[in-house]
């Protein structure tokens, strides 16, 4: 998943099967400043970020380009169009130097990172908005989960702060909206806290975690910000053959009444909220993912209908299961 956004750092080397940045070459340095020129060009409008540094690559764009190209077959009438990126924490402590330490510790690539990951993804938004849609760019942050552990003694929590506050500026400046998406538990009040506007997680392993920020939540949601409930499973097959929407609608509403008070209804809460699978489905059967759409597909519209505002609502849920079956 980083390879793909690596193109375009100063340093990048392969070296013996693995890829680096090598800070100890003599050519680092001169890199280093033809890197800030282009970011600078980028940003004063003198260099088309199309043909920059800042582009995927036809190999590592492949796929990008093949799905931005089917959308333009397929017009859909869609809410909005999402494209990803690695986050800024993710590449910087699963990137290393050439003596094998992450990047995460050298402040020249503390720096360069986050620049290059939000010009990386205000290229995609380039492409994306020509659908006519909203954007979402979601930053895949694996890596928050470690964080607070010996593996990243270090990692400040305005370190953190500061990096995704960077790529999320620049996604917010190109017009798109900006997601945070961490697969397994971190410190949520960090990820409630930044400036972005969705929050993902998975929400079928972690929900009960994720609760426990419970203030934190209720401040992210009267900004207005959007969960992305992970609560479709996506990484044991077992539970993607045995749930169903009814399944798991039960396990969420049954789980989330810690938020339901005074402040917040259900109603508001799903106002706010978008229904996702627990993390991606790129390792599983053809069969598991399509489950894993139909699942989610239902399983949005079910808990839509459950608190369908005014008259009719329930019937639209009766009807709709008709048309369904």
């Amino acid at each position: 998943m980083m390879v793909q956004y690596l193109e375009g750092l100063p340093g990048l080397r392969a070296h013996g099967g693995h890829i680096l940045v090598d800070t100890e070459q003599a050519q680092f340095d001169s890199e280093l400043v033809a890197f800030y020129q282009d970011f600078m060009d980028v940003e004063a409008g003198l260099l088309d970020i199309r043909e920059s540094r800042f582009q995927m690559g036809k190999r590592t764009g492949g796929t990008f380009r093949k799905f931005v190209q089917r959308l333009e077959q397929t017009p859909r009438a869609g809410r909005a169009v999402k494209g990803q990126i690695v986050g800024p924490f993710t590449l910087l402590t699963g990137l290393t130097d050439a003596q094998r330490k992450p990047l995460l510790y050298d402040d020249r690539l503390c720096d360069v990172v986050p620049k290059h990951l939000g010009l990386k993804a205000r290229w995609q938004i380039e492409h994306l908005r020509s659908l006519g849609q909203p954007v979402i760019v979601f930053l895949d942050e694996p890596s928050m989960a470690g964080y607070g552990s010996s593996a990243y003694i270090g990692a400040s929590a305005e370190l953190i702060s500061t990096i995704l506050g960077e790529v999320i500026r620049s996604i917010h400046q190109a017009g798109a909206l900006a997601g945070i998406h961490v697969c397994a538990n971190t410190e949520w009040s960090l990820v409630l806290s930044s400036s972005a506007d969705v929050v993902n997680f998975d929400a079928y392993g972690y929900l009960d975690r994720f609760l426990l920020y419970h203030e934190d939540i209720a401040a992210f949601l009267r900004t207005g910000g959007i969960i992305a409930w992970g609560l479709v499973p996506t990484s044991d097959p077992e539970a993607i053959m045995r749930e169903t929407a009814q399944t798991l609608a039960e396990r969420w509403s049954r789980q989330i009444q810690p938020l339901i008070g005074t402040e917040f209804s259900m109603t508001q809460i799903l106002a706010q909220s978008i229904i996702t699978p627990s993390c991606g489905c790129g390792s599983l059967t053809e069969e598991l993912a399509e489950r894993v759409v139909r699942l989610t597909e239902e399983l949005s519209e079910l808990l839509r209908c459950q608190v369908g505002a005014g008259a009719g609502g329930q019937r639209g849920c009766d009807e709709s299961k008709t048309n369904r079956s």
